[in-house]
């Protein structure tokens, strides 16, 4: 598959490892490696270390991130978003890919690459079926860490893609855009903790777990297939459309695949349940737990 097929938003590991062997992985081609991993069970800095895609380097999303915020992974200023990626050889005229080493398949990869449209970059686009199927299909890996040349990279943000705090409350009245929440079904409704935290979902929201759009290997799924996902939950893709999680980062999924269906505009909720819990007023936090006691 042609990267263009799709507007770029995914790229085979066929084209990437093409592009790899070719020597095309520099200045106008960038691969970051955009893994996290809870601590206490698997390092992605060391595993990055230790292998990873040959010219690839470590997006930090730790490191890449608000950190004056409360909530965790919020964006960072355009500044800092700029220095970070430009340190990382990306100039608004480099082809970023970028993938992530979870057990899925892809989780963090489509918050890199959301955080990239949302600065402005439209040449992003996240390695379909991820770091895990890479290695087993045979690709080339190397732990020899590349030295970017440092690019200059101008970001300006785009609020059509974020949605603040403020403005998912106005909707719970005004109902101007559907709201998709990607958790599990039990934290959306409510009846499991999530890492400790009282879960539930903004009123009107609907659910779709993000893992819905990828197939048992870890591959996105087809476009007709997610396009019947979201007829199934009734969600209108010519509608506006917000997608929120726990704290922003499986909401990208959601942008992902309606992306991949033709609608470019998704927003995501970028403080998501983590900062809807803490500063909503109860009315506005639905939970079937709560219903039962």
């Amino acid at each position: 598959m042609a990267p263009k097929a799709l507007g770029r938003a995914l790229v085979t590991a066929k084209w990437l490892s093409e592009a790899v062997r070719a020597g095309r992985v520099g200045t106008s081609l960038r691969v970051l490696d955009a893994s996290w991993y809870p601590p206490q069970q698997r390092n992605a800095r060391q595993e990055f270390r230790e292998r990873h895609i040959p010219g690839a380097s470590f997006f930090d999303i730790e490191e890449c991130r608000d950190q004056s915020s409360p909530y965790d992974f919020m964006l960072p200023s355009e500044s800092q978003f700029a220095d970070y990626v430009g340190r990382l050889g990306v100039s608004n005229n480099t082809h970023v890919v970028v993938y992530d080493g979870d057990e899925l398949g892809t989780f963090y990869a489509p918050r890199a690459w959301w955080m990239f449209r949302a600065f402005g970059h439209k040449e992003v686009s996240v390695l379909n079926s991820g770091f895990k199927n890479w290695v087993e299909e045979g690709h080339p890996v190397t732990a020899e860490v590349s030295q970017p040349t440092p690019a200059v990279f101008k970001a300006k943000l785009n609020m059509t893609l974020l949605k603040t705090f403020e403005e998912m409350i106005q909707n719970v009245v005004s109902l101007r855009f559907q709201v998709v929440d990607s958790r599990p079904e039990s934290r959306f409704r409510g009846t499991e903790l999530d890492q400790g935290l009282e879960s539930g979902h903004i009123p009107g929201a609907v659910n779709i777990p993000f893992h819905s759009f990828l197939t048992e290997t870890g591959h996105e799924k087809s476009i007709e297939e997610i396009q019947q996902i979201f007829r199934e939950k009734k969600v209108d893709l010519s509608k506006p459309l917000t997608a929120t999680c726990r704290k922003g980062i499986t909401a990208c999924h959601i942008a992902l695949a309606a992306y991949l269906c033709g609608k470019r505009d998704v927003a995501v909720y970028d403080g998501s349940w983590s900062e809807w819990f803490h500063r909503a007023p109860p009315r506005y936090k639905v939970s079937e737990l709560k219903r039962n006691k």
